[in-house]
């Protein structure tokens, strides 16, 4: 079940990637076709970004493809390392549990605020904040797992190591 929300995690990133790039190019080629812009893609494009690098970072940190230096791997040894990862993994959980929860609060206030986004698009402001908390709540999840667990960390295949 939990391959399966990592997995999701980046088919939501992968696929919101895509959805940018077609807005983005169809917006340039209209532009240059000298044909009307649709006025929403730029928001939309805006708004998206956040949401696919929400979802993509549990899910590299997943499949321990996410961002390293390498150069205290080489220089530690591996019960060293281990120890290192697990220090990590410890602070990003701390890091990750203080986001969401400012995260939801952030989410709860837009909402009993009743603010609105007024632009091209016309919605409440509290949807954009939404992927935060639940971004960093699974990056809680990831590095918690990594805490508990570093033995079974994922390759780079998103098989078991």
């Amino acid at each position: 079940m939990y391959a399966w929300l990592m997995r999701a995690c980046g088919a939501l990133a992968a696929s919101t990637f895509g959805v940018i790039t077609v807005l983005v190019c169809f917006d340039v080629l209209s532009r240059n076709l000298g044909l009307r812009s649709l006025p929403w893609i730029n928001e939309v494009t805006e708004y998206a970004l956040p949401l696919a690098t929400l979802a993509a970072a549990p899910w590299l940190m997943w499949r321990n493809q996410h961002v390293r230096l390498d150069l205290l791997g080489a220089i530690l040894s591996a019960q060293g390392q281990r120890r290192l990862d697990r220090l990590a993994s410890v602070l990003g959980l701390v890091v990750s549990l203080v986001l969401t929860w400012y995260g939801t609060l952030t989410v709860l206030d837009s909402k009993a605020a009743g603010s609105v986004v007024l632009k091209a698009l016309v919605f409440p402001e509290w949807w954009l904040y939404v992927p935060f908390p639940i971004g960093f709540a699974l990056l809680a999840l990831e590095c918690g797992r990594r805490v508990v667990r570093p033995e079974g960390l994922v390759s780079e295949q998103g098989a078991a190591a």
